[in-house]
């Protein structure tokens, strides 16, 4: 390896993935989504790239572990018994694989993540 495999966030031409949840798991809004995943691992298990999302509320169900961080925006995530937590910029959380409930963006919200699928 040589320092031309770094991934730079800032210098990755990533083309960007626009898409919706599925209808049924769409509670309001039109939440539009884009992604930019900047990095696969050659093993397929680990991803890592930039999220943005629109103003919706759909059901979530995490099969990878997730580190995100939010670097714009309000979202709040709700696990199944409706707890809830909001995010905002600058919070940093780990989503265990597993979690179920649903993620609701309040303001345009972006976030990086590190996610990592456990086989």
């Amino acid at each position: 390896m040589t320092i031309d495999s770094i991934v730079d966030f800032s210098e990755a031409g990533t083309a960007p993935e626009h898409y919706r949840p599925a209808p049924e798991k769409i509670f309001k809004g039109d939440p539009e989504q884009t992604v930019y995943n900047h990095y696969n691992s050659p093993c397929g298990q680990l991803n890592a790239g930039v999220w943005e999302g629109n103003v919706g509320h759909w059901s979530v169900n995490f099969t990878e572990h997730e580190y995100c961080e939010i670097v714009q925006g309000v979202s709040v995530l709700r696990d199944e018994e409706v707890n809830s937590k909001t995010l905002r910029a600058g919070d940093r959380f780990v989503i265990p694989a597993g979690f179920k409930g649903t993620w609701e963006v309040l303001e345009h919200c972006r976030k990086i993540y590190v996610a990592f699928e456990q086989k």
